[in-house]
């Protein structure tokens, strides 16, 4: 049996934002080094990157302020939190079944989550401040070169957290269902989040009342 775990808007929502990040991500490295400014060529070239990098980076934002309110209200930190991170250790061994039980997101999911969103006020504040020609103007060369280097900053955290993100939806079996067809199998509900699933019972009970 097959549970919701995520509707279609924020599922929609999840796969443009990432392929906005995959599109911003891309014209900021062709911006970022000589090296990699071959990724130019899907874009049009070095003029077209730099006009749309920008533009892909606020769509981007914004795409996430709706995700975010979509799910902030089950990634803030609780105490279970705090247990599950002491006990961490044993989940790098395999000992899942060691782990104190948890709802919809664990704390390495909360902390992915809470980066996320770090990163990318930074990345929006930053990027206004060189962004040429219609507002670097408006602030000193000293502040507009701290800014360049935040913003580096703040993508690679970016791009860090993406990737742990991905490795872990992989990793954890039956994970990347749940923002493909937005269901997850009761079973694997049980094994990760047992909580959540308590929680979806529950639900699920008083609704067919």
């Amino acid at each position: 049996m097959f549970i919701t775990r995520y509707r279609d808007m924020t599922r929609m929502n999840h796969w443009a934002v990432a392929l906005l990040f995959i599109c911003a991500g891309l014209t900021g490295l062709a911006l970022f080094h000589p090296s990699m400014y071959f990724f130019s060529m899907f874009f049009g070239g070095g003029q077209w990157t730099r006009i749309l990098h920008p533009f892909f980076g606020l769509l981007m934002v914004l795409g996430f302020v709706f995700l975010f309110f979509a799910v902030v209200r089950d990634n803030f930190w609780t105490k279970t939190d705090t247990a599950w991170v002491k006990k961490a250790p044993e989940l790098l061994k395999g000992n899942e079944h060691a782990m104190p039980p948890v709802h919809k997101y664990n704390a390495g999911q909360k902390a992915v989550f809470w980066i996320f969103a770090v990163s990318l006020v930074l990345l929006l504040i930053t990027g206004f401040m060189f962004w040429q020609p219609w507002f670097a103007d408006f602030f000193p060369i000293p502040l507009r070169r701290f800014a360049m280097l935040v913003h580096a900053a703040s993508a690679l955290a970016l791009v860090l957290s993406v990737i742990m993100h991905v490795y872990a939806a992989i990793w954890v079996k039956g994970s990347f269902r749940a923002m493909t067809r937005g269901t997850v199998h009761e079973d694997w509900a049980k094994s990760h989040h047992p909580l959540w699933y308590k929680e979806v019972a529950e639900d699920a009970k008083r609704n067919k009342r």
